[in-house]
């Protein structure tokens, strides 16, 4: 009796100086954190990460839990050691937001990846991971905040563009793209709203997510070594004048469901500058169709609504016309889109080879066009080299295998 006094006593002056909730696992008699504020500063192997963090919280490796919206609060930073695998719960709206002046430093090695799954292993089961920044944005209008379409509902943008948000290396985010709202909506599996340049990201994995692989809002950050491997719509997609200048080594793998390979646009903004991308590989495995059957988003890469860009050592294959849609290397949407950034040198494709795919040799244009812009397949361009390991692999699978 003594002792349970004891004990009771002990865990009421716990929770007297924590903010956190403990769990008691009555199998196992010791306490698991659901809500990260505690004094340790340390997840438990096994715990469970839910709630908002508002101090800093590291996580070792080991497996863990990811349950509801976890936030990242301004102020404080969440650590994750390589070899941490997080299961995220599928029956909540689940996903891992950094919100700005939070930062996350997730570092992970190619033997032993930070890993982001779900049990049942469908792809939609959560939201995948989200980061604001602090970066300038130029939204509709020339507008310099938006609201968030993620379902949080944050305003975004800013003035510092060398911002950090913090670090991302050898992580790997499995079967995201939560629908959100209306229903009709999807998060991504990497979001990023208005971060700013001071972030590193390189070496990521977006594996069969139903919405978008990689997406940027806005913001100055650069990115490295990316695989977007399965996902259902585009594999890369910005808007809101994202400008990042120091971008290479992205791949794209299209299978089974898949819309373009890149989507790009500036939110209609004619003065927006052109982000940069050397290595870029964007291969559709055969028989991949779009989300809606009959749908003309089947090209490799598209420039709409004054998106720009300046892409060098680009290597595409497998753009099959289908549905009755022509399937083009480059994919031009608007006469003004030609006319501000085509025709300015803000858009540029080259050196390009475009293989096992229809409409070789010209670009497509979504508005009648006389003289399509014509290219020749150019040598020595060769596929993205991406350093193997754990980090690219998946149930066996290696996601690089399309590389070699």
């Amino acid at each position: 009796m003594k002792r349970n006094l004891l004990t009771l006593i002990s865990l009421t002056l716990l929770l007297s100086v924590s903010s956190c909730t403990i769990e008691i696992n009555d199998d196992a008699g010791t306490p698991t954190t659901t809500n990260p504020g505690n004094t340790s500063g340390v997840l438990p192997e096994g715990g469970k990460l839910s709630g908002e963090i508002t101090s800093n919280l590291t996580i070792k490796k080991g497996n863990y839990t990811l349950e509801g919206i976890v936030k990242v609060a301004d102020g404080a930073t969440l650590t994750i050691e390589a070899g941490a695998t997080f299961t995220v719960s599928t029956k909540v709206t689940s996903s891992l937001v950094v919100l700005q002046g939070g930062k996350v430093i997730a570092l992970g090695t190619a033997n032993e990846p930070i890993v982001f799954t779900t049990e049942n292993k469908t792809p939609g089961g959560w939201g995948g991971i989200t980061l604001y920044g602090r970066a300038p944005i130029k939204a509709v209008n020339g507008n310099t905040t938006a609201v968030s379409e993620d379902g949080n509902a944050i305003s975004y943008g800013g003035n510092d563009a060398n911002f950090s948000s913090g670090i991302l290396k050898f992580v790997r985010v499995e079967y995201a793209g939560k629908k959100i709202n209306d229903g009709t909506s999807e998060t991504n599996t990497f979001t990023f709203y208005s971060v700013g340049d001071g972030t590193i990201l390189e070496n990521l994995v977006a594996y069969k997510g139903t919405d978008d692989g990689f997406e940027f809002f806005g913001g100055t950050v650069s990115a490295k070594n990316l695989v977007s491997y399965g996902n259902y719509d585009d594999s890369f997609d910005w808007q809101d004048a994202w400008s990042g200048q120091n971008n290479s080594n992205w791949y794209a793998f299209q299978t089974v469901t898949g819309n373009f390979g890149m989507e790009i646009e500036a939110s209609a903004n004619v003065d927006n500058t052109a982000p940069k991308i050397s290595n870029i590989t964007l291969i559709r495995d055969a028989n991949t169709a779009p989300e809606v059957a009959g749908s003309s988003e089947i090209s490799a890469i598209q420039f709409k609504r004054q998106g720009t860009g300046i892409f060098s050592n680009v290597y595409i294959s497998g753009y099959k016309n289908m549905g009755g849609k022509n399937a083009y290397s480059v994919l031009i949407q608007e006469d003004t889109t030609e006319t501000n950034q085509v025709n300015t040198g803000k858009i540029k494709v080259e050196p390009l080879t475009y293989l096992n795919s229809d409409n070789a040799g010209v670009w497509g244009y979504a508005y009648p066009k006389t003289n399509p812009k014509t290219f020749t397949n150019a040598t020595g361009v060769t596929k993205v080299s991406l350093t193997p390991g754990a980090w690219a692999t998946v149930d066996g699978v290696n996601l690089l295998a399309a590389l070699q």
